[in-house]
């Protein structure tokens, strides 16, 4: 193709030779497809299409120079949208509604929905609730959760302490023990509502990134603003993911078409808001193993904050490199400092400030 349609190896092919590929060809491609190749045609104001732009185009892959022409580019796409289309399966609905849940721009509710092969699965977030929920507290365990009234909560090797804090799997394996049946309840209902769709959407790379950041983000929280409290649960990456979806959803609030939006958002406010009050009056509540305190809310907001700044990046840039994004690198660098300073913090301020803290388990 490339020494038919580009016999002098400039790197461009002309519009008038893309355009006949096009109506050569067009049968065998999908349809919405052959929309997004028409409407780079049309926007393409200087005659000419990057050959590689097509290569990658018709590989499943997406250029930068290609999504700008796309979107800057005076396109218009004739064909209906993707919702008003009928005569879809089963699992094709389901996959169009996770499109229109999760992303604002047609053109790539398109581009998803055309794509997605459900190879690899949303694996992350189905394996993180059964093996480590479940699977663990239901067998090892010998029950599906521990209460903080009992005896063994504070006897294991996962919870974080405040008096164990060197021991540095503790900052990510708190997520497995869980305060209460409510407290599993509600963030495994959010963590599968949620995170599944985004993960089906965005790949499981990008959604354990913000699950992970949440989680150790709110370990660190509590160990820099509530220094005495242990803490359980998984809401800091739940909350994390949570957060993410709801700015992304107010920033894009236009170009969502997601059924019943806004009371989606008020669901899912009122139950992180249940969730939230519940912890922190349990927090303040006497403790059932005095002189520990019951465990600590401050996870849930290292997680809301770690989702309203690098999630919002990355939910926000469907399928776009984010290493050639500005605002990515900044919020990065940010929770790199904050990781930084929580480590030192933990080294050297426990003993300049002389707490005492409560005896270990």
């Amino acid at each position: 193709l490339q020494s038919q349609f580009d016999p002098d190896n400039t790197g461009y092919i002309s519009t008038e030779k893309f355009r006949s590929l096009l109506q050569r060809h067009g049968s065998e491609l999908d349809p919405h497809k052959l929309e997004v190749l028409l409407a780079l045609a049309d926007s393409n104001s200087e005659g000419r299409i990057c050959y590689q732009d097509f290569v990658n185009l018709m590989s499943n892959k997406r250029s930068n120079s290609f999504r700008q022409a796309i979107l800057q580019g005076n396109r218009r796409l004739c064909s209906k949208a993707l919702l008003e289309e009928t005569g879809l399966s089963l699992s094709q609905r389901l996959i169009r509604h996770v499109a229109y849940e999760t992303l604002p721009r047609e053109i790539d509710r398109k581009w998803y929905y055309d794509s997605y092969t459900c190879c690899p699965p949303p694996w992350f977030m189905i394996t993180i609730t059964i093996v480590a929920f479940f699977l663990y507290n239901g067998v090892v365990l010998d029950r599906f959760v521990l209460q903080v009234s009992h005896p063994l909560y504070l006897k294991n090797a996962l919870l974080y302490h405040p008096q164990l804090r060197a021991q540095a799997w503790r900052y990510l394996t708190y997520i497995f023990m869980h305060a209460g049946i409510e407290h599993l309840g509600l963030n495994v209902v959010l963590q599968l509502l949620v995170g599944v769709p985004l993960e089906m959407v965005h790949g499981a790379a990008r959604i354990s990134f913000v699950y992970v950041a949440g989680v150790v983000a709110g370990s660190l929280a509590v160990s820099v603003a509530d220094m005495r409290a242990p803490v359980v649960g998984s809401s800091g990456g739940v909350y994390a993911l949570v957060s993410a979806h709801l700015a992304n959803i107010v920033m894009n609030w236009s170009g969502m078409k997601c059924q019943f939006k806004l009371l989606r958002m008020a669901v899912a406010l009122i139950c992180m808001s249940f969730e939230f009050g519940r912890a922190v009056w349990l927090r303040f509540h006497p403790s059932a193993y005095p002189p520990c305190p019951h465990p600590s809310f401050m996870a849930h907001l290292g997680g809301v904050m770690v989702g309203i700044t690098l999630g919002v990046i990355i939910l926000r840039n469907y399928e776009q490199r984010l290493q050639d994004q500005t605002l990515w690198w900044i919020f990065l660098s940010i929770y790199i400092i904050f990781v930084l300073f929580a480590i030192f913090w933990n080294i050297f301020a426990y003993s300049l400030l002389d707490l005492k803290l409560p005896p270990p388990p």
